[in-house]
């Protein structure tokens, strides 16, 4: 049993951060049941539900909220709910009839949770927008990309995932713990663009104490130091340094094969560009797999850049089971891991089907 075992989440179909942070209290135990709307919704990508991940661990039910007694189910569900997650617009769920006011009258123990871009409030709350947006504004991309170059978007894990998701998770737990003193539940508004915000802080700080400067590509953390980096080896391949610390720095010019003067003061910038075009001819002499003997357990911080398909294989990761086979799809095991409550075997995706809807809540009451 997962540590969330016990906990009965209610989520509203949507896409993104919602669904993302749905899965992570899913493979900790928690017992969600998906609402879905007959047809379903998305971005327009098409999706074979097998590989939607983010929708592992989940019972699945069809309810459309537009048809006559729609909100009425919902709101039944409710009564028997702990939290309820929903990602649509602003004024969404009130319109159609299950927002805050109507669930909270019907169970005033739930945690109403309410995850979009922008906010429930504030000039933009209506506007749509991605990830790319929220961080843009938030001033995190900014930060992200080479000297010279235009900012490059990481993915949307910075965004949907970190400034959304488990932000998300992070209000949900905390309003649960909460309830534990008050009997109450309320609002939780997790907007992806305070999320974002907030994540730079550390950032935030350096920038204040001459640590970093605005100019992109030219600190320590975003690509501007020779020893924070990834370099091309001879067969295409890359490999990443991060030694910070003097003493891992000095490692790793060692292995390299690199005369230095002590390596540097970590701020000092006067020889960067120089020794990052020799540590950068230095690497371009062997092969991925050959640096990777030369360097892996070392204290030089070092990793090669694996893609999806060739990270499961690593020996670490698949010694410490990071990723896991479910039903023949390879992907990213529950974290993180506990001592004593240990997660159900993952359950793959599923649809809403013409099962009695009632066996599938039935099962989510149970769960």
């Amino acid at each position: 049993m997962g540590p969330l075992a016990g906990l009965k989440i209610l989520e509203m179909e949507g896409i993104g951060p919602a669904p993302f942070g749905a899965m992570l209290l899913a493979d900790l135990g928690a017992s969600v049941l998906r609402v879905e709307r007959p047809g379903g919704a998305g971005t327009g990508l098409p999706r074979q539900r097998h590989l939607d991940i983010p929708l592992r661990n989940r019972k699945v039910i069809a309810i459309d909220l537009k048809s006559p007694g729609g909100a009425e189910k919902v709101l039944d569900l409710v009564e028997k709910a702990d939290v309820l997650i929903e990602g649509y617009r602003p004024g969404v769920m009130e319109r159609l009839g299950v927002g805050p006011e109507e669930c909270l009258a019907r169970n005033e123990r739930l945690i109403f949770t309410r995850v979009t871009g922008w906010g429930q409030e504030g000039p933009l709350a209506h506007a749509a927008g991605h990830d790319l947006n929220y961080i843009a504004l938030a001033g995190v991309l900014h930060g992200i990309g080479r000297a010279g170059q235009p900012p490059t978007p990481p993915l949307n894990l910075i965004g949907d995932y970190a400034g959304g998701s488990l932000y998300m998770t992070l209000g949900i737990l905390s309003a649960v713990y909460e309830r534990q003193r008050s009997g109450k539940g309320q609002v939780v508004d997790a907007a992806i663009v305070d999320g974002a915000a907030s994540l730079m802080a550390v950032f935030s700080g350096m920038y204040k104490q001459g640590l970093m400067d605005h100019q992109r590509g030219a600190n320590i953390l975003d690509s501007g130091a020779y020893y924070y980096d990834a370099y091309e080896c001879a067969d295409g391949a890359y490999v990443t340094f991060a030694p910070v610390e003097h003493k891992f720095r000095v490692q790793m010019l060692e292995k390299l094969g690199i005369e230095h003067d002590g390596a540097n003061d970590v701020v000092d910038k006067s020889n960067w560009t120089a020794m990052k075009e020799r540590v950068a001819a230095r690497v371009k002499e062997k092969t991925q797999a050959e640096w990777m003997a030369i360097f892996e357990g070392s204290d030089a911080c070092f990793a090669p850049v694996l893609s999806l398909e060739d990270a499961p294989e690593h020996p670490h990761l698949k010694q410490r089971a990071a990723f896991v086979d479910v039903e023949g799809v390879v992907q990213p095991a529950p974290a993180p891991r506990f001592s004593r409550s240990e997660p159900a075997p993952i359950a793959p995706p599923t649809a809403a089907s013409d099962e009695d809807p009632a066996d599938v809540v039935a099962r989510w009451l149970a769960g």
